[in-house]
């Protein structure tokens, strides 16, 4: 779970009665035919999930779920398309937990949230983001995405981060050093060399109708 995106469906950490982040991570996705292809440069998989007893006896809720995967030279896009199967409306939370992996933590400079409302879960306090994000010690904060992309500078490197208006949080996560020595799943260090900017839908549960679609999508592109 200490890399890559972790898929939160659906439902986003213990915001509900569902175990944390829901059950989509935790499950085998299989491979939609054909296994891959190619779209304007790009090679495109595509996985697919849906209802079964097993997630039945977490969620009494019939759907189906499809993550393409777009990968282009310096690109990589993430999307995710949720259908309601069943004879009801339910609701859900969505993220994508996406693991960045940089040199220093503490050298990273995220811009693009300069003036988004904000929560910050570390000290329980809501306010407007002034400046770039910096790192130093525990962060966790929720934004209300911006409009346009954010920017990761990490040493000599860039990448552009930007997410559909259908995901309206963006979530930038690093447990710093004394969450990090506590948690199993990750070197006691490990906090140095990742930083975790998230696309998220968790501030308001998204209802879908019987038959009806959702979309949410990240793209990273590297500058």
């Amino acid at each position: 779970m200490r890399g890559g995106i972790p898929l939160c469906f659906p439902q986003f950490n213990q915001r509900g009665p569902l175990p944390k982040h829901g059950f989509a991570r935790n499950l085998a996705w299989a491979a939609q035919a054909p296994l891959s292809d190619t779209e304007q440069d790009a090679t495109v998989l595509r996985l697919r999930l849906h209802s079964s007893p097993t997630t039945r006896a977490i969620w009494p809720h019939d759907f189906k779920a499809q993550l393409a995967l777009t990968l282009g030279e310096g690109l990589l896009r993430v999307q995710l398309d949720v259908c309601n199967t069943s004879k009801t409306l339910w609701e859900f939370t969505a993220a994508l937990h996406t693991y960045l992996a940089v040199d220093a933590v503490e050298s990273t400079r995220l811009e693009g949230l300069e003036g988004c409302a904000r929560w910050d879960a570390v000290r329980d306090q809501h306010g407007l983001q002034s400046g770039a994000v910096t790192i130093a010690g525990e962060y966790d904060r929720v934004f209300r995405a911006p409009v346009q992309p954010m920017r990761l500078h990490d040493g000599p490197h860039s990448l552009q981060i930007s997410q559909s208006q259908s995901l309206g949080s963006t979530v930038v996560w690093n447990p710093g050093a004394s969450l990090s020595s506590r948690l199993p799943d990750l070197p006691a260090d490990g906090y140095r060399s990742m930083l975790c900017v998230e696309a998220a839908q968790i501030d308001e549960l998204v209802p879908l109708a019987p038959a009806e679609r959702w979309q949410g999508w990240q793209e990273l592109r590297v500058l």
